[in-house]
């Protein structure tokens, strides 16, 4: 095992949530010049963070929807052309297989048959 490869400067830091405004206090590496005043009194260094575990739908459970310039509306006509060119193929190539059903009664029976 290789040594020396992991962080040894571990502190306390506090990580606010620009969502929601929730903040929480862990341990990180990551650096910060803004501090703040934690509910024990003591100053810490403090991470605006844009989502969190507090707001992030998998965590919350709720779906948002965010549809930046249409992104959504072009991805579902694009689904529904592709459904739609898809259908138009499968009954394109079942016509042809239908005028082969109907000939073929149609030549077995002209067929004579002697007995």
């Amino acid at each position: 095992m290789k040594t020396a490869i992991h962080p040894n400067n571990y502190r306390v830091v506090v990580f606010e949530d620009l969502n929601n405004g929730v903040k929480f206090l862990t341990r990180s590496t990551v650096a910060s010049e803004e501090t703040v005043k934690w509910e024990d009194g003591n100053t810490y260094p403090i991470v605006k963070v844009h989502i969190s575990s507090t707001s992030h739908p998998f965590f919350t459970g709720q779906e948002k929807l965010v549809d930046i310039e249409g992104r959504v509306d072009k991805f579902e006509n694009r689904r529904k052309a592709a459904a739609a060119a898809k259908e138009a193929r499968a009954t394109k190539a079942a016509k042809p297989a239908k005028k082969a059903e109907k000939e073929a009664p149609a030549k077995i029976g002209n067929l004579k048959t002697t007995n």
